[in-house]
């Protein structure tokens, strides 16, 4: 009779050290995929950025202009044939929908976008290139992937003949 409250001392002390061990590979799973969604959102972040340059150099008749919305980086309208520059309006990987923070240029239009996310990225160095502009602490939000135009300089006035 003595015995039977062993066997239950140590069923109960398997189950504690296996309900720790599940709880430490949740949190390694939670991280991550916290990091795969991270590197998807700098992946379609820089996709924005390359599609809003391509639209903006690549305006007819010279006057560069920023796309309106995001639906004119996946058909342009402003040629005879279809431009693509994206496949289609990607979800944002931190909220799950195809809502994005805007970037307005100065003419109007989307320069850039930004995930609507207020949670904490555990990315904050080593950044590729392209993103080395990302802020190291904040928000998800505050990465920012937009295309800055260089401004357009005037040559210099040609000298007058000398005389």
């Amino acid at each position: 009779m003595k015995q039977s409250g062993f066997t239950y001392l140590g069923v109960l002390f398997a189950v504690a050290i296996m309900a720790s061990g599940l709880a430490l590979m949740g949190e390694m799973w939670a991280t991550s995929l916290q990091r795969e969604k991270e590197a998807e959102l700098l992946h379609i972040g820089n996709a924005y950025r390359r599609a809003i340059m391509l639209y903006y150099e690549g305006s007819p008749g010279g006057a560069r202009r920023y796309p309106r919305e995001l639906a004119n980086l996946v058909k342009d309208e402003r040629f005879p044939g279809t431009r693509r520059y994206l496949r289609r309006v990607y979800v944002d990987p931190m909220t799950g929908t195809t809502e994005w923070g805007l970037m307005k240029g100065p003419d109007g239009g989307i320069m850039g976008v930004f995930s609507l996310s207020k949670g904490e990225p555990l990315k904050r160095t080593n950044f590729a290139l392209t993103d080395a502009g990302l802020p190291a602490g904040g928000t998800y939000a505050d990465w920012k992937f937009a295309y800055v135009a260089a401004p357009i300089v005037a040559p210099p006035p040609k000298p007058a003949p000398a005389r």
